[in-house]
């Protein structure tokens, strides 16, 4: 009797041919049957399911001609899995096949899907498919057979950060952030869309004062965050905390987070001595230059005396940057470690340590400096009027070589006038208003310049004042803001001017710019306006709106502004969108005014508009709750 067995789902099929058997239940009853066999299952004629051989079988799973299912042998075959004919199912040979898998013609199952295999491939013509599907088979069979390895290591788990979870909306705000969507704008521009890249800076420092941690969900975008923009890895670190180091060292894209933290992927508290001393004695570069910047934060005298400990045994670049690590908390303890560096034999750490002295007014360096500024500036007896005279120094002995000065001035730099710079830069500002008859610093500034050594003595003071962070002489040196910088006192260096800036207090700073800026406009403002505390000041942002709407009454494109037009999203206060919105309307546009120039000046507003209403809205989300 020919039966077919019910449809079964294809993952039954497939592990019947991986195991090279099957499994299911016979559907008819299973009997003995005679003949000479030794050990086998066999089932009647038209059985639908079963493991049985055929009379005269002798090892082998046959299944009687008609059966449908099955791991069969035709009768006398010795060693093998066939399926007489007609069998649609199975692993089957023909009848006296001795070893291997084939399907005898008109199979439709097991190793062969229809009549496209085996005999009925070749009688089709397609002995080639036939191959490649018995190959196929031979494959998947085998990998089925291949035992998993064992399984790697479990990582430990992930440190606990105590710190506060980040509020729902804020949460959703960083994801935004880190995923930098901004709806396209036509034609390529740039649209009224804030820019969220930029805004990140801002969103971590915020989250950062308030202690918040970051969402573990948003570690691997930070991360990848911090690793494509070099200036958001102090923060982004700092905010993904513990976990986010923990995470680093399970993906190697992200080793950056790793540097300088240690080999457990965090620095040894400052106090913990055992642990101190072994990574400064075994770890790598960065993190001893880490470790030391981190114990001298804490200990300036420890840190000091964890450099000396192996100062003699360190590499002359590596002595470079570890020297540079003792800014912080540069005082008059560490005068006697630094006066025996001016005898490295390195000229980049003579030079370094030199500078490190000069920035302590009371060192000996600072008094040898201030004797010989003192005999090359002075006043000129000899003039009318009050005038500074100037005379340079003739060679570079080894004594000032010892003290820092560099013998060979750059290239385009006459040696006189290096020489005479290194001094007076050094030497302590506090020597000159004896020197000048009790003067003070505006007025000394304001004196003329014999044989036109204005510029090189101005300089000089000028880096002075930032090194000593002298405030009367950076105001000095700055002198009014009204004033054209080509021809007021200081340097015309905006780059120079605005360091001087940066020694004045934050509401003073932001009052001078807010005057330079009416006075003169944007166009030179730019570095002076990146020196300002962030949100600016209402005299400073009013200063710089008004500049923007001369500007476009002006004509032209905003193109010109585009440096101080993307310092105003970021640093003006979020407040000032209501002064901006007139702005952000299209004007009329004049004869005398370029052509689609109003448009522009319109979606620019508009987006700074829309850059600072969402400032607002993200400080409102990550503020605490009340």
């Amino acid at each position: 009797m020919d039966t077919t067995a019910p449809d079964r789902p294809w993952e039954e099929l497939v592990t019947s041919a991986l195991l090279g058997t099957d499994r299911r239940t016979p559907l008819g009853p299973v009997r003995s049957t005679g003949g000479d066999r030794r050990e086998a299952d066999t089932t009647d004629p038209g059985a639908t399911s079963g493991e049985a051989t055929g009379p005269g079988t002798t090892d082998g799973d046959t299944t009687d001609p008609g059966a449908t299912s099955g791991e069969a042998t035709g009768p006398g075959t010795t060693d093998g899995d066939t399926t007489a004919p007609g069998a649609t199912s199975g692993e089957a040979t023909g009848p006296g096949a001795t070893d291997g898998d084939t399907t005898a013609p008109g199979a439709t199952g097991g190793d062969a899907a229809d009549h496209g295999t085996a005999a009925g491939a070749a009688a089709g013509g397609d002995a080639a498919g036939a191959l490649l599907d018995a190959a196929a088979l031979h494959t998947v069979r085998r990998r089925a057979g291949l035992r998993p390895g064992p399984a790697a290591p479990l990582p430990e788990p992930a440190p606990e950060d105590p710190r506060v979870p980040l509020p729902e909306a804020a949460r959703r705000r960083l994801d935004q952030l880190l995923a930098g969507r901004t709806a396209p704008s036509p034609a390529g521009r740039r649209g009224a869309a804030p820019d969220l890249a930029e805004l990140l800076p801002q969103w971590l420092a915020l989250a950062e004062e308030h202690g918040y941690k970051a969402p573990a969900a948003a570690l691997p975008a930070l991360l990848d965050a911090a690793r494509a923009r070099t200036d958001l890895r102090p923060s982004a670190l700092r905010f993904a905390g513990p976990r986010g180091l923990w995470l680093a060292r399970l993906n190697p894209e992200w080793r950056f987070a790793l540097r300088g933290t240690g080999a457990a992927g965090a620095l040894p508290s400052p106090r913990d001595a055992e642990g101190v001393r072994a990574l400064w004695d075994e770890g790598l570069f960065a993190e001893r230059v880490a470790l030391l910047t981190a114990v001298r934060n804490d200990d300036p005298a420890a840190g000091l005396a964890l450099l000396a400990s192996t100062w003699a045994t360190e590499r002359a670049e590596d002595r470079l940057m570890f020297l540079d690590s003792l800014r912080a908390g540069l005082s008059d303890a560490d005068e006697e470690f630094l006066e025996e560096a001016l005898g490295d034999r390195s000229r980049n750490v003579r030079a370094t340590a030199a500078e490190l002295l000069s920035a302590l007014p009371a060192s000996a360096l600072a008094d040898r400096m201030a004797a010989r500024a003192l005999t090359c500036v002075g006043l000129d007896r000899t003039a009318d009027v009050p005038t500074i005279g100037v005379e340079a120094p003739h060679e570079c002995d080894a004594a000032m070589q010892r003290d820092g000065v560099v013998a060979v001035p750059p290239a385009g730099r006459g040696e006189r006038s290096w020489w005479l710079g290194r001094i007076v830069e050094s030497a302590p500002l506090s020597c000159w208003p004896a020197r000048f008859g009790g003067r003070s610093p505006e007025e000394i500034v304001a004196l003329p310049v014999a044989d036109g050594w204005r510029d090189e003595l101005h300089a000089a003071w000028c880096r002075a004042a930032v090194r000593q962070r002298e405030a009367d002489w950076s105001r000095a040196l700055l002198g009014p803001p009204a004033v054209p910088p080509a021809t007021g006192p200081g340097t015309s260096s905006l780059a120079e001017r605005a360091r001087l800036l940066s020694m004045l207090p934050p509401e003073e700073r932001a009052g001078w710019v807010a005057r330079f800026v009416a006075a003169h406009g944007l166009s030179e403002a730019f570095q002076l306006l990146g020196v300002c505390a962030v949100p600016w000041a209402e005299p400073l942002g009013e200063a710089v709106i008004d500049a923007l709407d001369v500007a476009r009454e002006a004509g032209g494109y905003p193109w010109s502004f585009s440096g101080v037009m993307g310092l105003a999203e970021r640093c003006l206060a979020p407040e000032a969108a209501g002064h901006l919105e007139p702005l952000a309307a299209r004007p009329d546009e004049a004869e005398d005014i370029v052509p689609g120039a109003g448009g522009y000046w319109s979606e620019a507003f508009r987006r700074l508009v829309s850059t600072l209403r969402l400032r607002a809205a993200i400080r409102a989300e990550l503020a605490p709750p009340a």
